[in-house]
């Protein structure tokens, strides 16, 4: 090997680059190292939660966990908290990666709506984006890349976090939230959302 270095140095250091290229683009792209590597994030609730919706009544009760996270202690800083109704509510079910969790859509009385992630643990993965689809859950990996509303980045692959609603965004249109990888175009998860059907001018 050493022979063959000295005997012909333009073509071992032009292997020796297109390796070292080749890995920072393996890196850079499929970024296969975010997969050892979970982001955190546990935001609190825009507010406290009251009793649902007549459409969201049917939902399941939540989880004892669920119910620590979603209904902080009252205290000073808990009076003046708008009250939040919770407009339906979904389990994940996993797609590409596996993915826990419950997600919640949450309406403020002046109208202001959030989805909430609680207790999500997912892969961490590249450019993941949170999707308030419009089709129902289901197990295609690759379904959800049409008819949604992206919320931006997910926040982190594990914990409980907020995303902000666009003002005037027709609900009753939507039936699932979506952890998806748009570099290549696939689900991580998904939570469906049906009781969303039944919500009007939320």
């Amino acid at each position: 090997m050493r022979a063959f270095v000295r005997r012909h140095p333009v073509v071992s250091w032009g292997g020796a680059t297109a390796i070292v290229g080749l890995v920072a683009f393996v890196l850079v792209w499929f970024q296969p190292q975010k997969l050892f590597l979970d982001q955190t994030v546990n935001e609190a609730l825009p507010g406290l939660i009251g009793s649902p919706t007549a459409g969201a009544s049917s939902s399941p009760s939540p989880t004892p966990m669920a119910t620590r996270s979603t209904l902080p202690s009252p205290g000073p800083s808990s009076i003046s908290a708008p009250k939040l109704t919770v407009l339906a509510r979904g389990t994940f079910r996993s797609l590409e990666h596996h993915t826990t969790g419950t997600a919640l859509v949450l309406a403020r009385a002046d109208g202001t709506s959030f989805l909430r992630f609680e207790n999500l643990n997912t892969s961490n993965g590249p450019m993941l984006h949170v999707y308030l689809s419009e089709l129902q859950s289901g197990g295609d990996l690759h379904a959800y890349g049409v008819r949604y509303v992206d919320l931006g980045p997910l926040k982190g692959n594990v914990g409980s976090q907020n995303y902000q609603l666009p003002s005037g965004l027709d609900l009753s249109k939507f039936r699932s939230a979506v952890i998806w990888c748009t570099r290549f175009k696939v689900g991580f998860g998904v939570a469906g959302l049906p009781d969303l059907a039944s919500v009007r001018d939320a």
